[in-house]
């Protein structure tokens, strides 16, 4: 078997690797300063931008979840890989050969790491099907696509291809091209290989004389197909895919988001539609930012997807349905409605009056009909509201009623508090029913917290009829405390926990400098100074943390966090003399003191660029990785390259400031307790490494 990667190389891949360009296939991300980009974080769901990013550290950080790490990190938890399959991928992104410590140039095909080879595997099937849908066996397919009205560019540019009657020409080409069957199992291509004999059974082509649409993730890699019937002797359903696989989670997957992801970001705009050719339609139609689930409803694993692309932190942005006009499309678009609450974006719904899909409008009145539908959109939950009033007989009092009562709920739920008094009108008027009476029973599901989308989703709703999570979302919010309760940023003041005590001469205190009560990093144990909880309550108290999260609004704690920042971030901005007096420096703060000892190791080992953050992380305890993480991201006050050499070479200058304080207290004090008489020598000698280091102070301060 092949070793283990070479060390060298993997700093290599590393250091060659743009962090950004890789997490731009998975975030949105916006400039946020001098070297740094922030998006929606991609591990959890988010309102407000917290996941930043510094390429020149390669680096990454959310400020939310506490995730961070350099891209092999980023890529095995998004990609869910080990790390040696995650430094082969992107050594293979980069044409980087990597070497192993057996000696060899590279693993022997066992030793390739499964997800590439099943990403291999679909790129060459994707080609062979794309091959095939030019040969004359695929003249139904063409035939198909021509119907539809999409010609040979159209085919070539969504790159539609034919999969053969037969039942092993894919398996026969993926064979020849160094697959095992063993592997191919794994892609969701074939069937059989279930017999009794279990591996040892026959396996042959799953999509046999179909229309195949490969099926990509946000990068761009194909990782699933899938296939329409063409043939009336087919007995299979109408379109089938790829079923699931390790690639392939359909309930993630969304096609044509790698042709769409720069559009939707770019117009913050998301289309989505019901199948393959409507997509085709939409893109074609210049609605480029159209996709469409695969054999599933759209989801809360396709909202986080939407969310991160759209930057949907509450400054704009729309999310539009397409569905068919009969019952099971009103069906969708009310499952939609659901999911609603999920999205900051204002979300439509666009239903041709004749029930018409894209791809069908397109064909029979042009372009132009497309776009046309999707600009007559109109909000869903005004689609929800009458689909809702279908449901009863208006004719009748009763009627009227039971519909006010199933409705009223759905006025409630309208996000901007400003338009439910419009449609509650609106309401009045669809009933027939006098408008006090519906603003009085709108305002009393408001007052409910409650609505039919609510209650399906697990969303309680505030009195201004916003989406808020539940209380243990709430717990995990970014900025609030336990109880809700909106708490200052870090940088801001220290999380919301008191004013720390002075640090006494043995080190110790009430809390130590940056020490906040009862607080850990984590925000496993803050109870907001709730009053009730205590020794008098009766609860016990949880553990004092560790680490302690350090208090920025003491002057010293915030001067060390800075001084943090600038090593961690511009280490090569710092000159000889500042590296041995930053290496000198006493820090206070806990996790100040364990990052300083990360510093001064990575230094000692002589960690390259590359290995710079890397290092560090690995030196600190676990628990403190993620802190090295958010010092390694964060914005540093800075306009251009000038001005970050000036901030940061005034940070260290006042890092040393204060340790010439920190020298000259303890002489003092050492003066304080001597006899001048008795050792008169030692006494001179303190005096003048005092004026020694007056000096030093002032001249720093000149400068």
């Amino acid at each position: 078997m092949a070793g283990l990667i070479k060390r060298e190389d993997i700093d290599e891949v590393r250091q060659r690797t743009d962090i950004k360009e890789v997490v731009d296939g998975y975030v949105t991300l916006k400039s946020a300063g001098i070297g740094s980009f922030k998006g929606l974080c991609p591990f959890h769901d988010e309102r407000s931008p917290s996941f930043h990013v510094r390429p020149q550290v390669g680096t990454y950080h959310c400020f939310g979840c506490g995730e961070g790490g350099d891209v092999i990190s980023f890529l095995q938890k998004m990609d869910h890989t080990t790390f040696s399959e995650t430094v082969e991928k992107l050594a293979h992104r980069i044409n980087f050969t990597l070497r192993y410590e057996d000696g060899g140039t590279g693993p022997r095909r066992e030793d390739v790491g499964k997800r590439q080879r099943l990403l291999d595997a679909h790129k060459v099937a994707a080609e062979f099907f794309r091959e095939q849908l030019q040969t004359p066996g695929a003249a139904a397919a063409r035939e198909f696509l021509s119907g539809r009205g999409f010609d040979q560019a159209a085919a070539e540019h969504f790159a539609v291809g034919y999969a053969p009657q037969g039942w092993d020409g894919l398996l026969k080409h993926l064979t020849g091209r160094g697959f095992t069957q063993d592997e191919l199992r794994l892609t969701g291509m074939f069937s059989g290989g279930d017999g009794s004999d279990g591996r040892n059974s026959r396996i042959y082509d799953r999509f046999r004389g179909r229309l195949i649409w490969p099926i990509r993730d946000l990068t761009g890699a194909t990782i699933g197909f899938g296939a329409r019937k063409l043939y009336e002797d087919d007995q299979g359903p109408k379109y089938l895919n790829t079923p699931e696989t390790a690639l392939y989670k359909k309930s993630q997957v969304l096609y044509g988001i790698d042709l769409a992801k720069r559009d939707i970001a770019r117009s913050r705009q998301l289309v989505v539609v019901e199948g393959y050719t409507d997509v085709m339609a939409c893109h074609l139609s210049r609605i480029q930012t159209a996709v469409a689930t695969c054999g599933t409803s759209f989801g809360t694993e396709h909202i986080k997807i939407a969310r991160r692309l759209l930057s949907d932190d509450g400054t704009g942005g729309e999310v539009i349905f397409t569905f068919d006009g009969d019952e099971a499309g009103q069906k969708a678009a009310l499952r939609a409605f659901e999911e609603d609450q999920r999205f900051v974006a204002q979300t439509y719904v666009a239903v041709e009056p004749n029930g018409a899909d894209p791809c069908d409008l397109r064909l029979s009145h042009g372009e132009g009909a497309v776009r046309e539908l999707i600009s007559s959109r109109r909000p869903l939950f005004e689609f929800a509201i009458k689909a809702t009033l279908k449901k009863f007989n208006l004719e009748t009092v009763e009627g009227r009623v039971s519909a006010l009562r199933a409705a009223a709920p759905v006025v409630a739920d309208i996000k901007d508090p400003a338009m439910r008094p419009g449609y509650s009108r609106e309401l009045a008027g669809w009933l027939g029913m006098d408008v006090d009476d519906v603003a009085r029973a709108v305002a009393g599901a408001v007052k409910r917290g409650h609505s039919g989308a609510a209650g399906k989703t697990g969303r309680e709703r505030d009195p201004q009829g916003r989406g808020q999570e539940s209380n243990r979302s709430v717990q995990q919010s970014p900025g609030r405390d336990w109880q809700g309760n909106n708490r200052p940023s870090d940088r801001e003041g220290g999380w919301g926990t008191p004013a720390p005590s002075r640090q006494q001469p043995n080190g110790r205190a009430g809390a130590p400098y940056g020490q906040a009560a009862q607080h850990s990093y984590s925000d496993g144990g803050h109870h907001g100074g709730d009053p009730s909880y205590g020794p008098e309550s009766g609860q016990v108290p949880a553990p004092a943390p560790a680490y302690p999260r350090p208090d920025l609004r003491d002057p010293v704690v915030r001067l060390e966090h800075q001084a943090l920042e600038v090593a961690i971030q511009q280490p090569g901005l710092l000159d000889a003399n500042q590296w041995e007096q930053f290496m000198q420096a006493r820090f206070l703060a806990p996790m100040h003191v364990a990052v300083h000892g990360a510093v001064r190791a990575a230094g000692v080992s002589g960690a390259t660029p590359s290995q710079w953050v890397e290092t560090i992380r690995q030196e600190v305890p676990e628990e403190l990785r993620s802190f090295v993480s958010e010092l390694a991201v964060t914005p540093l006050p800075a306009q251009n390259d000038d001005g970050l050499r000036l901030y940061c070479r005034g940070i260290l200058n006042r890092l040393q400031d204060l340790q010439i304080t920190h020298l000259k207290a303890d002489k003092l004090g050492q003066l304080q307790r001597m006899d001048p008489s008795a050792d008169p020598a030692d006494f001179q000698r303190i005096n003048r490494e005092l004026m020694e280091l007056e000096m030093q102070r002032r001249a720093l301060r000149s400068e």
